[in-house]
């Protein structure tokens, strides 16, 4: 059962049943019918901004990369025994963290 547990077994497994699951719900969604009405903007009855309303996404990414390089770390140490080869993996963890800090 441990064996299954591992990240890189369970990351396997969940790949194709996401895959599944998308492939089912594209059976389930309609045919597409495009039409001018779903490609407009509307406003309102306004005409659309020119300008931008939000900043873009990097600086958004760069945040949720770093959370998800954290995270990820964090479930792949807590599910390791405490060796040599976790203590590596903790230092280039810390080294890509810090790199993406300071990039």
């Amino acid at each position: 059962m441990e064996i299954l547990l591992s990240p890189p077994l369970a990351f396997l497994i969940i790949i194709p049943l996401v895959v599944l699951i998308f492939l089912f719900g594209r059976k389930l969604a309609g045919p597409e019918k495009p039409n001018a009405m779903k490609s407009s903007t509307y406003g309102s009855g306004e005409l659309a901004p020119t300008s931008a309303a939000a900043p873009g996404y990097r600086s958004f990414f760069l945040i949720a990369f770093f959370f998800a390089m954290l995270h990820l770390g964090a479930l792949v140490i807590g599910t390791s025994p405490l060796n040599a080869i976790s203590g590596v993996y903790i230092v280039g963890l810390i080294l890509a963290l810090v790199a993406l800090i300071l990039g």
